[in-house]
């Protein structure tokens, strides 16, 4: 395996509401390796997608023997500010998100391998997002 591809997402309804957050992992053949989701409580839609973002890092550290040396990584995200957050063009000025990404960046460390992050229009993010409402609705 040369390419690992993480969608991840996270969303409420209401905001806050009850939060549940999807990844869908593939490899570069589009083989699928992983579904994941979960409800979280009542988060709100910026909290639900970072909370995402980080079952995709927890799901790396697991599974980081099984891959080759040479890997790349890449994280396809579809909300403009978290990716913008993460990637360092905006400034993080809500405490709770600064704690969201010193634990992004201590995960990040423990990673054998380089991570990428890449912003995706909705539409390209559907599985996560269909992971996330299955599991708002009970039925994953």
């Amino acid at each position: 395996m040369k390419q690992l591809n993480i969608f991840a997402d996270g969303g409420s309804r209401g905001n806050p509401g009850p939060a549940a957050i999807g990844i869908y992992i593939t490899d570069g053949h589009k083989n699928v390796l992983a579904k994941r989701a979960k409800k979280i409580g009542k988060a709100t839609n910026n909290q639900a997608e970072y909370m995402g973002l980080l079952m995709g890092l927890d799901w790396l550290i697991d599974n980081q023997k099984k891959f080759e040396k040479e890997i790349k990584i890449n994280f396809f995200l579809d909300s403009q500010l978290v990716y913008s957050q993460v990637v360092g063009i905006f400034k993080v000025k809500n405490e709770k998100i600064r704690k969201f990404i010193f634990e992004l960046r201590q995960k990040e460390a423990k990673i054998q391998h380089p991570v990428r992050y890449n912003l995706i229009p909705r539409e390209k993010n559907r599985e996560a997002d269909k992971l996330v409402n299955l599991a708002l609705d009970n039925l994953f």
